[in-house]
């Protein structure tokens, strides 16, 4: 009788793409997965930086007039 009901509980169970893939192409296919996450990572930080460094170059090439407009002081409390 116990038979029975493992059989029917492993055919009940619905079959998924693991089951049916090699284990060594599952494997490989989440270590790639994982390097191609990295990729991702590694990507953004690069595009992060490049707009660091591009804000940095905008802000070091300011004219008086610019720097002046943006600063926070009251030029008329110091006249």
């Amino acid at each position: 009788m116990k038979k029975k009901q493992v059989k029917k509980a492993a055919a009940d169970k619905p079959v998924t793409l693991g089951d049916l893939l090699n284990s060594d192409l599952v494997n490989e296919l989440k270590e790639r997965k994982k390097e191609m996450e990295k990729q991702e990572e590694a990507k953004k930080l690069a595009e992060e930086e490049r707009k660091r460094e591009e804000r940095r170059l905008k802000d070091k090439n300011k004219s008086f007039e610019e720097l002046l407009n943006e600063s926070s002081f009251n030029w008329k409390d110091f006249k």
